[in-house]
């Protein structure tokens, strides 16, 4: 079978398997999607021959996270964000800091880790992916105003999360770390990325104007998705900061010019999300074999813990100073945005990219792969036990 074969042959075998759990995962409401197929995605990981190969980094970032980025920030309810602009934009700013100082901190007081393998540590870990509990809470219609603060964060937080994370590894690479030298490259990736994503944007929008179907509209918006990034990674400026502003600059002034929210323009995006991220989570779930975690299993828990406990602090500190500006904040939120504080595909692809890097401990990268696999397994896997017992689901 030659190579074109195989990779045919994965593709086929990744579809049937993600349609066999689809159809577990309607059957068996308690457990999300996502969720389903990580857990699927590890067990095939343990097969002879790494069954489904093995993922890299660079695959994840470029062929997935564009287009997964791209949908949600097309499909955000914008004067809903608009609303909850203050705690959403806290949490992706504020909340992603202090989560790395906190996981770095306390990492190497506890586990011993080095401040740069702790500092990096946590910015793999800072950026949440509630794609589970989001999917899970628009089928239980879940509040309007708390879809927009998580996915709003999650939607943020992917870039700030991608930025601290770059200028940590490169300050870290530099063989001299500093908070300054980070900071200043976080300035420099972040504002570069916002850049380039207002320019494409806005030059897509042009490209836009002249699409007289929705075949064109989608060929457009595809181009902008992936050109958007290519053009900030090009530059090493954070490639998804640039994604999430150009699908924000679309959703917002694309509505003027074109049918941007036809049937069959989003129609084409749910589909094509929905297959990035069954294919994803499969991925994902096999990246490494989990045997590859035994010996750091025992750092891995403590990690979990610790991830959960510098979850709560940014969530109920800033949720709590937020709620002293209307529109209030229920407590009920609050609980569910602390729980949906899951990391998924993208901590995933930060962990790959690090691992067998000259100069980085290599047991961050397992690390951190291990708490992604137990806070999709666990976190995600308790989600609707979580939401009735606050009573989302009965509201409206």
């Amino acid at each position: 079978m030659s190579a074109q074969q195989r990779f045919l042959l994965l593709l086929i075998l990744v579809g049937a398997l993600a349609t066999v759990l689809g159809l577990v995962s309607k059957r068996a409401r308690l457990l999300p999607y996502p969720v389903v197929l990580a857990a699927a995605g590890v067990v095939v990981g343990l097969l002879p021959g790494g069954a489904l190969g093995h993922v890299g980094a660079d695959v994840i970032l470029l062929a997935f996270v564009p287009g997964l980025v791209f949908e949600a920030a097309l499909t955000l309810d914008l004067p809903e964000l608009r609303r909850r602009l203050l705690p959403v934009g806290l949490l992706a700013t504020a909340g992603v800091a202090l989560t790395v100082v906190l996981i770095g901190t306390l990492t190497h007081l506890i586990l011993g880790l080095s401040w740069a393998s702790g500092m990096l540590l946590g910015a793999i870990l800072a950026a949440t992916d509630p794609i589970a509990v989001v999917t899970l809470m628009r089928r239980m219609n879940a509040p309007p105003g708390l879809s927009a603060i998580l996915e709003g964060e999650s939607l943020f937080n992917d870039g700030t999360g991608v930025a601290v994370f770059t200028a940590v590894l490169a300050t870290i690479l530099s063989g001299a770390p500093s908070v300054g030298d980070a900071a200043l490259r976080f300035l420099e990736i972040t504002l570069g990325g916002a850049a380039i994503g207002l320019a494409v944007g806005f030059l897509g929008l042009l490209l836009l104007r002249f699409a007289a179907d929705a075949p064109l509209e989608i060929l457009a918006t595809l181009v902008i998705a992936y050109g958007s990034y290519l053009a900030a990674d090009v530059v090493h400026a954070s490639g998804i900061v640039a994604v999430v502003v150009a699908g924000i600059v679309v959703a917002r002034y694309g509505t003027a010019i074109g049918r941007l929210h036809g049937p069959q323009l989003l129609g084409f995006w749910s589909l094509f999300a929905f297959v990035l991220n069954a294919v994803l989570f499969i991925l994902v779930g096999a990246a490494l074999p989990a045997w590859e975690l035994l010996p750091v299993f025992g750092f891995v828990l403590v990690v979990f813990l610790i991830m959960l406990v510098t979850r709560a602090i940014p969530v109920y500190g800033i949720l709590g100073m937020s709620a002293f500006r209307p529109p209030a904040i229920p407590w009920a939120w609050r609980h569910m945005t602390f729980w949906a504080g899951v990391r998924g595909a993208l901590s995933v692809a930060l962990a790959l990219s690090v691992a067998n890097l000259p100069g980085v401990d290599s047991r961050v990268a397992l690390i951190a792969y291990g708490v992604v696999l137990l806070s999709l397994l666990v976190q995600g896997g308790l989600v609707s036990p979580v939401t009735k017992a606050l009573g989302i689901e009965r509201v409206a």
